[in-house]
């Protein structure tokens, strides 16, 4: 039986192969999954990698961690990290400062008007979620879990 996958993206052929599908139709429900939630960041004005900054920030607390480290967390790799800091530092959202110890570190904090902003967003955020993936319920929830889990392992 051919996957809603065909019609979505009008394919007529089989694919290469089952891996070929199911990695196309990752893609495909990523891009379903984000446009609601990248529609809820654009009245803020953030891109979703932006976002997931300052939920990075507001997970690391007043202490903040260095930018290295923000770069290392983020869902989606964006290697122009400092760049990306130098917007929302500019937005008065986030502040970088050279730590004490070692100064060739830059240490990054969410400001109070980041975290306001944070928190106006995450309600209207969980909602996008919940649109999108509570018809699951909670147990195909968790099988989907540990299928993408399984999925980012790299076979040795």
């Amino acid at each position: 039986m051919a996957s809603r996958l065909y019609d979505e993206l009008k394919q007529t052929r089989p694919f290469a192969s089952l891996e070929e599908e199911v990695y196309l139709s990752l893609q495909r429900t990523a891009e379903v999954l984000w446009g609601d939630v990248n529609e809820t960041l654009k009245g803020a004005e953030l891109t979703p990698t932006q976002y997931n900054v300052l939920r990075i920030l507001r997970g690391a607390g007043a202490d903040g961690i260095s930018c290295s480290e923000v770069s290392e967390r983020l869902v989606t790799k964006d290697s122009d990290i400092t760049r990306l800091l130098d917007r929302l530092e500019t937005r008065g959202l986030i502040s970088r400062e050279r730590a004490e110890k070692d100064r060739r570190v830059v240490v990054a904090r969410l400001t109070a008007e980041g975290l306001r902003l944070l928190a106006s967003l995450d309600k209207p955020v969980v909602q996008c979620h919940g649109r999108h993936l509570g018809h699951l319920g909670e147990r195909r929830l968790a099988s989907l879990l540990k299928l993408l889990d399984a999925a980012r392992e790299r076979p040795e």
